[in-house]
């Protein structure tokens, strides 16, 4: 299970600044609810630029919904040119501490300030993500500029490193390679030719794993509208569920199955695993 601090729990189970902001003049959007984490952040900046006030709406795990609490806390009376120079680093350390597997959920909190930010300002958004990236991670839309300012803000130096800042190669892996010459040429090192294989989970491991998803990443998102989730089996990469709740009576209950589940398993435990429905 991962280690949270007091302050991560303290801000999933009582987020702070929820829901839409009242005469917000900035808002920042980031993420996709096809990804599994989305966020939206409201700012209200006055006329001498001053954020006055702050909030959010979030489709995520508990890091994501914590870290976008503590983002909006800290941002209220800054100066827009004080909040530009917040980095994910000082959300995690507002936070005393998030798991390494979960730092891509500060990241999306630093751009979605800079994306409202930039719209408050009226200018295009996010242009290292959208102008100068050539897309590497198809499964979670992320680009090499990404990439490259995580690595240089961060100061990573493994492809695992870059996984958790950005979930990219997180999924199908295909684009490992790509990511392993990008961190290559950063470092100034020889292109990583051959990487090391994942190594197999046994039943057992596989189980735990996805127990501990479900428990961390896809119950919390589904009790968001009265949902729930029991698993019921685990043979190989075959997971099979029951939905509960609200989540019981959808008829897009199948969205919900390979859109959630399936992509949060596929992420966290591995790429082979398919999940049905009991």
């Amino acid at each position: 299970m991962w280690n949270y601090t007091e302050t991560v729990h303290d801000h999933f189970l009582h987020p702070h600044n929820v829901g839409p902001l009242k005469d917000a003049n900035a808002i920042g959007e980031v993420g996709s609810l096809a990804c599994g984490d989305a966020l939206k952040l409201y700012l209200k900046i006055d006329k001498e630029g001053v954020i006055r006030d702050a909030s959010f709406e979030t489709f995520g795990c508990a890091s994501a919904i914590a870290s976008s609490s503590v983002l909006t806390d800290m941002v209220k009376g800054m100066s827009v040119e004080d909040a530009l120079k917040l980095t994910n680093k000082d959300i995690v350390n507002a936070l005393g501490g998030l798991p390494r597997q979960k730092m891509h959920c500060s990241v999306m909190g630093q751009e979605a300030l800079e994306a409202a930010i930039r719209q408050w300002k009226g200018e295009p958004p996010m242009p290292h993500a959208q102008e100068e990236g050539k897309l590497v991670c198809k499964c979670f839309g992320v680009t090499d500029a990404q990439i490259i300012r995580t690595i240089r803000e961060n100061g990573l130096k493994t492809v695992e490193e870059i996984t958790n800042y950005t979930k990219a190669g997180g999924a199908c892996g295909e684009c490992l390679d790509e990511i392993a010459e990008i961190l290559a040429t950063e470092l100034k090192q020889k292109p990583l030719v051959e990487l090391k294989p994942r190594p197999r989970l046994t039943n057992v491991q596989r189980m735990q794993k996805v127990l501990q998803t479900i428990d961390e990443e896809i119950r919390p998102r589904l009790s968001v509208d009265g949902g729930d989730i029991e698993l019921v089996d685990v043979d190989g990469p075959r997971v099979v569920v029951s939905l509960r709740g609200r989540c019981s009576q959808c008829r897009a209950s199948d969205v919900t199955i390979r859109d959630l589940v399936q992509k949060a398993l596929r992420e966290h435990v591995e790429p082979e695993i398919v999940v049905e429905e009991a």
